[in-house]
């Protein structure tokens, strides 16, 4: 949420941010009309409570007249500011100055580009026939089960889920992040105070409407809102946290596109870092979420390359977003495995989340980012440590959790 204050000061700035988000601009203008007309109900009713306030005992009749005419105002007002609640909530956080407009995927920025792609002497597997090899990987028995877009990990690809998760958290609490394993289900009003319901979000996750509850999408969804309607101290600042859970998604806008294996799928497990800060910090703290990202897969010897998103491939509440996209052998071509995003005030005003300086409150920024997204990470590194023979060399720095240096196929 923005500061309406802002939004009638500078209504042009923020309708061009909401159409480089290719979102209609015009429910600027519908917001600010009907903020107008809020602000005009409001002074009445106060001017009709005041006069009420200040009546004697013995003005029975004008009291009675204040009466009825509040009975008629405050219903208009309430569903007024109703409104004027829904469309606050429709207008997105505008992207960052340095933020490329552009209008899709298509126009996002390569900015880094870290070891070379991996190169075979054979042609290589895709991480299904390498996973139905070793025995890694059951889509068609998940498909049975729980229908398309699931998958079993079995054998040494449940070690590896769990050793990417002890390598990230380990990495992440030397760093000084706080560990956390959150709740995957949250409050349907806390899902909307994180901005992930709008615009189409809502068709996308998994809702109990009976008891108004949301499935977590992504890991930091039940762990930002932890401090919701809090003041944190300015000493506490930046306060990290590093977030372990299953996440769900519909995929609804993924008909179609990576069918075949477990790259895109409705469950999926996360490491996740999340980071509180003064506004004057929040761009060095993005910065360094994303160095933590590159330092994780650079342990992890995968190629890749980092990707700015333009202006069209943010969400409503990302001000700007960085992609690391791993190579992925088996579909000869570079595919996300992380992301980190700062999100500015834009979701501390929603969930009211502040902190106090020089006897002051403000609203804290707020950040996020990918630590591990275990299943992709997972498949990249099936597919570039893969051997001719099917085998697969276990990463060096996960040796020590997985308890072996290679995957062989089974006798």
């Amino acid at each position: 949420m923005l500061d309406i204050k802002f939004i009638r000061e500078n209504p042009e700035k923020i309708k061009k941010a909401t159409r480089d988000k290719q979102l209609d601009p015009k429910v600027v203008d519908r917001l600010l009309a009907v903020d107008r007309k809020r602000r005009n109900l409001l002074q009445k009713v106060d001017r009709l409570r005041a006069a009420r306030n200040k009546l004697k005992a013995m003005e029975i009749e004008k009291g009675r007249r204040l009466k009825e005419q509040l009975k008629k105002l405050e219903p208009s007002l309430r569903e007024v500011q109703e409104e004027f609640e829904r469309l606050m909530l429709l207008i997105p956080n505008p992207a960052k100055p340095d933020v490329k407009v552009g209008e899709d995927e298509s126009e996002n920025e390569v900015i880094k580009k870290w070891g070379e792609p991996t190169k075979f002497d054979f042609k290589p597997r895709d991480h299904v026939e390498l996973g139905e090899m070793l025995d890694l990987i059951d889509v068609k028995r998940a498909a049975k089960i729980s229908g398309p877009r699931f998958g079993y990990l079995k054998n040494e690809a449940v070690l590896l889920e769990f050793a990417l998760v002890k390598f990230a958290l380990e990495t992440l609490i030397k760093e000084g992040f706080i560990p956390v394993v959150p709740p995957v289900i949250i409050k349907e009003e806390v899902m909307e105070g994180l901005g992930y319901l709008e615009h189409g979000g809502r068709e996308d996750m998994y809702v109990f409407e009976k008891d108004g509850l949301v499935l977590v999408g992504t890991s930091e969804q039940s762990i930002i809102p932890m401090h919701a309607d809090e003041v944190l101290e300015e000493k506490e600042l930046p306060k990290h946290y590093v977030g372990f859970s299953s996440c769900f998604r519909r995929e609804a806008g993924a008909y179609g596109k990576d069918t075949r294996g477990i790259f895109r799928v409705h469950q999926f497990d996360k490491v996740e870092m999340i980071a509180f800060t003064k506004p004057e910090d929040s761009d060095k703290e993005h910065e360094y979420l994303l160095s933590l990202e590159e330092k994780l897969v650079q342990k992890l010897k995968l190629p890749y390359q980092v990707v700015k998103m333009c202006t069209g491939d943010l969400g409503s509440p990302a001000a700007r977003k960085y992609d690391i996209e791993a190579w992925f052998p088996g579909q000869d071509r570079y595919r996300e495995i992380t992301s980190t995003s700062t999100c500015t005030d834009f979701q501390a005003r929603r969930l009211n989340i502040r902190y106090r300086h020089q006897g002051k409150v403000n609203f804290v920024h707020i950040l996020n980012g990918t630590a591990i997204a275990i299943g992709r990470v997972l498949i990249a590194i099936l597919e570039n440590c893969q051997q001719e023979d099917g085998s697969v060399q276990v990463p060096e720095i996960l040796q020590k959790y997985v308890g072996k240096k290679i995957i062989k196929p089974r006798e």
